[in-house]
Formats: C-alpha cells, structure tokens, sequence
C-alpha cells in the first residue's frame, strides 16, 4: 500500500502560486511532483506543460492564494478540494472565447483527483467551476426562460 506524503499537497500548492521564474528550475520543480509526462483529463502534459499553465494563471490572475477546503488521502490517491482565489485582471482563455481583463473578484472552486505512483503524481482529473468562474466575473448571464415564468 502506498500512501502519498503528508506534505504533498502544501508542495502542489506552493508551486502553483509560486512557479519559479527561471525555465530550468521551474520544469524541475514540476517534475519534482508530477511524472514527465503526466495525464491531465485524458490529455498529456509535460513539465513544460505544466510550467506554462502556471505561469498563464498568473497572468490572468492577480493576488492568487488557494483556500484548502479538504484533501483526502487514499493508497495511490490524493483529493484536494480547494477554492483559488484571485482577481481576474488579464485575459482568460476558455473554449468560448477569450475574456477581457475584468477586475472582479474571483474564487473559482476545483477539486483535483490525483494519481500518486513512487510519490509523484501520474494522473490527473480535474473538476474545476468554470461556469461559476465566468458567471462570477460577468462574461456569462444567466436568464430565465420566459416560457416558464408564471404570469400573472
């Protein structure tokens, strides 16, 4: 049975809100948690990768801090449920378009099942609130259906 490390998670954390600068040493620290490549949702990722995701957050968002809701530890499993927390001042990329820097607050929730072989991670399969995220920061509107509001 194999149990991942207790201090997995504030590593994982770390390097995401603190992605180091340099090229070489950001890879490195990646790879210190995650196997090179690794599964993101079916898609493979390498280092770079990853390094890169990063690095794109923190030009979408400022003031990043994540807020650990629970983490679970399981043989070969890790689940973390947290909220990230930031403001939303540059473009944010998803599969509707681009979004203009708005300024809002955003806290977008995300769970992350991992895969943990030989104390890194090997798979990922991210849950995150991407709906909420654009709903909170104003790209998206909800509306009600005029058909189903009662009329008086």
């Amino acid at each position: 049975m194999i149990v991942p490390e207790p201090d997995l998670v504030d590593r994982l954390m770390d390097v995401w809100l603190n992605p180091p600068v340099d090229d070489n040493a950001g890879v490195a620290a990646f790879r210190a948690l995650y196997t090179d490549p690794v599964d993101v949702n079916g898609a493979s990722f390498t280092a770079a990768d990853l390094l890169a995701r990063a690095r794109a957050l923190h030009r979408t968002y400022s003031d990043l801090r994540h807020e650990l809701l629970d983490a679970v530890v399981a043989p070969g499993r890790l689940v973390v449920a947290f909220r990230m927390r930031g403001k939303h001042t540059g473009p944010l990329v998803t599969p509707l378009g681009t979004v203009a820097p708005t300024g809002a607050d955003v806290a977008i929730r995300t769970i992350d099942v991992l895969s943990v072989v030989d104390g890194r991670i090997a798979a990922v399969c991210v849950v995150g609130d991407e709906f909420g995220t654009l709903v909170g920061i104003g790209a998206l509107q909800l509306r009600e259906r005029m058909d189903r509001v009662a009329r008086p």
